[in-house]
C-alpha cells in the first residue's frame, strides 16, 4: 500500500505524524511525505520521502497537492489538522483520507480551520481532549510518542527542569525571567531557547545550561518539572513521561491547552499578567504536588495503542 502524509512545514504540526509514518514504512508500506522545505531534511534523514508540492512552503492548497496524487495515486492520505485542503484535493481525486491531530482539539479564533467530518487519528488522551469532539468525531486513538531528531544520544545530569516556549513563541524577556525563577530552585535547568539565541539571554546563573536546540525526547523523561509555553508536542511529551508541568501560555491554543492540564491537576499556571521571576519560583515549588495526576495521565497514554499497532489498521481505510 502507498502512504502519502502531508503537514504543515512547522516541528509541532509535522513531528506529530513522523511516528505513525515511521510505522506505517516498518510495516511494508510505500510512504511519501508532503511538507515545505523547513522539515524536509529531517523527513528525509527518516527515509520518508519528503518533497515540496508546487510552491508551497508552509501550508499546502488543493491546487499544490492534486499533481502529486495524480503522480504518485497514493492508496491512502493521512494528512494534518493544519492542511485541510489537503483533504480537499484527496476527496476530489477519490482517495480514502484521514485526519492526524497534533493533540487536544484547538479551539476557535486561533488562526486555524477547525477540521470537520471525516475520520481523526487522535493522538490526545480522552481525558483532555475536548469534550465536543470526543462526542461527536469518529476517532482513531494513537499514542502521543515524542519525536527527536536523529542525532548521537544525549546526556543529562539528574535532578533537573527542563524550559521551553517552543520555536515560535519565545522571547528574550519571557525566557529570561523563567530561567531567573528556575535558576532559585538550586537544580540543573536545561532551557531549549528556540528562536532566540542563547546569546541574548547575556550571562546565566552556573546550574543553567541553555542551547538553540535540545532533544526533547531525551530530557523528558528524566526532568523533575517541565516548564513551558503549552504546546501541543510538549505537552504530550511530558504527560507521556508523567512529568509535573508549568505552563506559561503565549498564544494560540496554549491557553486552552494550560485551562485542560490544570484541570486534571498535572499543571499549574501562569498568565502573561502573572509572569514574574518570584512567581515561577513559587510554582515550580509546588510542581512535586502535580506528579501522581501526572501519572495517572502518562498510565493512560500508556495504554493507547502504539503506532505500530495503528499501522496494521491502516489498510482498512484505504481505497
Amino acid at each position: 500500500m502507498r502512504v502519502l502524509f502531508a503537514g504543515l512545514a512547522s516541528a509541532g504540526h509535522t513531528y506529530p505524524m513522523v511516528p505513525l509514518a515511521i510505522a506505517a514504512r516498518d510495516a511494508g508500506h510505500e510512504v511519501h511525505f508532503a511538507a515545505g522545505e523547513h522539515v524536509n531534511a529531517s523527513l528525509d534523514r527518516l527515509g520518508l520521502n519528503p518533497f515540496r508540492p508546487a510552491d508551497s512552503f508552509y501550508e499546502i492548497y488543493a491546487e499544490d497537492l492534486e499533481p502529486e496524487l495524480a503522480r504518485l495515486r497514493p492508496d491512502l492520505v493521512v494528512h494534518g489538522w493544519g492542511v485541510p485542503e489537503a483533504a480537499v484535493a484527496a476527496r476530489r481525486a477519490g482517495i480514502p483520507a484521514l485526519w492526524h491531530g497534533v493533540g487536544r482539539m484547538f479551539p476557535d479564533g486561533i488562526g486555524f480551520e477547525r477540521p470537520t467530518g471525516g475520520v481523526h487519528v487522535d493522538i490526545c488522551p480522552p481525558s483532555l481532549q475536548d469534550e465536543a469532539f470526543l462526542a461527536t468525531a469518529e476517532r482513531i486513538a494513537l499514542r502521543p510518542v515524542p519525536f527527536a531528531e536523529p542525532g548521537p544520544p544525549a546526556r543529562f545530569e539528574r535532578p533537573l527542569v527542563y524550559l521551553t516556549l517552543g520555536t515560535a513563541f519565545g522571547t528574550p524577556e519571557v525566557l529570561g525571567t523563567a530561567i531567573e525563577g528556575l535558576a532559585a530552585l538550586g537544580s540543573h535547568v536545561v532551557v531549549a531557547t528556540g528562536r532566540v539565541a542563547p546569546a541574548d539571554l547575556g550571562t546565566l546563573p552556573g546550574n543553567v545550561t541553555a542551547a538553540a536546540w535540545v532533544p526533547q525526547a531525551a530530557v523528558l523523561p528524566i526532568a523533575a518539572l517541565v516548564v513551558h509555553h503549552g504546546g501541543s508536542g510538549t505537552t504530550l511529551g511530558a504527560l507521556a513521561a508523567g512529568v509535573p508541568q508549568l505552563v506559561l501560555p503565549q498564544g494560540a491554543d496554549q491557553f486552552a491547552n494550560a485551562d485542560a492540564l490544570c484541570a486534571a491537576g498535572a499543571a499549574l499556571r501562569l498568565l502573561p499578567g502573572e509572569l514574574s521571576a518570584d512567581a515561577v519560583t513559587e510554582q515550580a515549588r509546588k510542581a512535586p504536588s502535580l506528579r501522581d495526576a501526572a501519572r495517572v495521565v502518562a498510565e493512560e497514554i500508556a495504554a493507547m495503542p502504539s503506532p505500530a499497532e495503528v499501522a496494521r489498521e491502516l489498510p482498512k481505510y484505504a481505497k
